[in-house]
């Protein structure tokens, strides 16, 4: 039985870009049921890295959607020999609009939304395997996910790559943990208004390590921008 952290390790060698982040998040959609320690820590069997991989290289080779990969695996399971479905890309013959749409709100947005804006299916299927876009439902997406599609299309017509983008990822995630950390005690807070508040404070902290990580980066490079 592996850690979370061995088992990164040994995937990191067919899939580079894979991250804990990644790994629990296939946990949260089904894909994978590692044990638990009574302590709650995860244990991983053998099994459970080769279906982690399976799912990986159905993701990175065939663009398929978790849902799809899902759907595959429990066949699998059952015995049933089915071959790997050919995925539809919106824009030849499909629309977007036909699918099942999830209803957009100001916090979410459904993945025919996300495809309806200019986005297919392989280029989504590449920015979720190096976890520039995740979802956080079946078919569902944060509503920032339509700001970062459009920024990675216009950074991949200057042959700036996903893979390009990983430590970019990295450092906003570790950004984002810093801001948690800061406002974690507001949120546990007795008082209902020092909950709400922590709210308030997030999106401060947001807009403040925003701003200084554009200066860095403008600085960095020596350019001002008008």
């Amino acid at each position: 039985m592996l850690s979370i952290g061995a088992v990164l390790n040994v995937l990191r060698e067919e899939f580079p870009e894979v991250t804990i982040s990644k790994i629990r998040f296939l946990e949260s959609e089904g894909l994978v049921e590692p044990r638990r320690t009574p302590s709650g820590y995860r244990k991983f069997s053998a099994e459970d890295v080769e279906r982690l991989g399976h799912v990986l290289r159905m993701q990175r080779d065939h663009y398929l959607p978790l849902k799809v990969i899902r759907e595959h695996l429990a066949a699998m399971e059952r015995g049933e020999a089915v071959p790997l479905p050919a995925l539809s890309r919106a824009g030849d013959g499909e629309d977007p609009a036909e699918c099942v749409p999830e209803k957009p709100t100001a916090a979410r947005i459904g993945r025919c939304q996300l495809l309806a804006a200019g986005v297919d299916e392989q280029r989504l299927a590449e920015w979720e395997s190096y976890g520039l876009l995740v979802p956080v439902g079946d078919g569902v997406y944060d509503a920032e996910a339509v700001t970062v599609a459009g920024l990675l299309m216009e950074l991949g017509r200057y042959g700036i790559e996903p893979r390009h983008l990983r430590a970019m990822k990295a450092a906003a995630e570790r950004e984002a943990g810093l801001v948690e950390q800061v406002v974690a005690p507001l949120r546990r807070h007795r008082n209902p208004q020092t909950r709400a508040h922590a709210e308030d404070r997030t999106k401060e902290l947001a807009g403040l390590t925003t701003k200084l990580h554009a200066a860095l980066v403008r600085s960095a490079l020596g350019v001002r921008l008008p």
